[in-house]
């Protein structure tokens, strides 16, 4: 199946404890561009998230977006700066004997001095957390993948269509290429008979150039070509492997075909039917640019 380069996928996983979101885009690129975007604490998924996605495309800038959001404090731990602690203790009671207060000091005094307590973010276990994001980013490389292969099938129904068009253009020019030189071989003995009059018209001589431009006009090596083309053009879009490198190389060798067809066939029937297919080739191009 062919797959376009351009593509989107997202899933989301949310529990009691987190939610997770993560976004997949891709856009046309002659290599495989994977970049991912995580929050800083979880930078250590990058890479199992980059060869998870890698394993599903060969060409393509892509573009991963991780969102995580914990819902609970299970990863956060308090603790006590016992030496800051002291230090108010002592400053307390140096105020309460110097100034002879009554009131001791208790627990809920010292609470005040909320720097005493320190607030740390306690490490993840991260295979529980490679599990949970490993499973929502399977989800949104099958979404990616699905529409890649949607849009593939798009492209592959307007490749098949312009190829039938350039296909019937190279059937006319089939069909065209015999007259031109019977129309030669007319024109040439009108014009032989215009110029010599009542003097007899040298056969062999005439004859020899119908041969001459019959060679120089001949182009069924070239229409052999072409129809071999459209044939590989077919078994290419039956692979199931990446087909757009293949494929732009063998529109670059119909192009190439049909530029010698123009150049060799004398004759504004054919020259006009080398114009519309060169038109529909450049649409072929711009379609194969998008297929991975």
């Amino acid at each position: 199946m062919i797959k376009s380069m351009t593509g989107y996928g997202r899933c989301e996983h949310i529990d009691e404890n987190r939610k997770i979101v993560i976004d997949i885009r891709s856009v046309n690129s002659r290599y495989c561009d994977i970049s991912v975007k995580v929050p800083r604490a979880y930078g250590y998924l990058e890479d199992k998230i980059k060869e998870t996605v890698s394993g599903e495309i060969s060409r393509g800038k892509v573009e991963v977006f991780v969102y995580i959001e914990n819902y609970t404090n299970e990863d956060k731990v308090v603790s006590l700066d016992h030496v800051l602690a002291e230090n108010y203790y002592n400053v307390l009671k140096e105020l309460k004997e110097t100034y002879n207060l009554r009131n001791d000091i208790c627990l809920s005094d010292l609470s005040r001095f909320s720097d005493i307590f320190i607030t740390r973010q306690q490490e993840e276990d991260k295979d529980k957390v490679w599990e949970m994001v490993s499973a929502c980013l399977n989800g949104a490389v099958e979404d990616f993948v699905a529409m890649r292969l949607r849009e593939g099938g798009r492209l592959r129904e307007n490749l098949v269509s312009r190829a039938s068009a350039i296909q019937d253009l190279i059937a006319e020019i089939e069909t065209r290429t015999p007259q031109i030189v019977e129309e030669y071989s007319k024109k040439l003995k009108e014009r032989m008979t215009e110029l010599l009059g009542n003097f007899q018209i040298d056969e062999s001589r005439l004859l020899t150039e119908v041969g001459i431009m019959a060679d120089r006009v001949c182009i069924d090596e070239e229409l052999v070509r072409l129809k071999s083309h459209f044939k590989e053009l077919e078994k290419i879009l039956a692979l199931s492997e990446p087909v757009g490198r293949k494929l732009d190389f063998l529109v670059q060798e119909i192009n190439r075909e049909t530029n010698t067809i123009g150049s060799k066939a004398n004759d504004f029937g054919i020259a006009k039917h080398v114009v519309e297919i060169k038109s529909e080739i450049e649409k072929l191009r711009e379609q194969i640019q998008n297929i991975e």
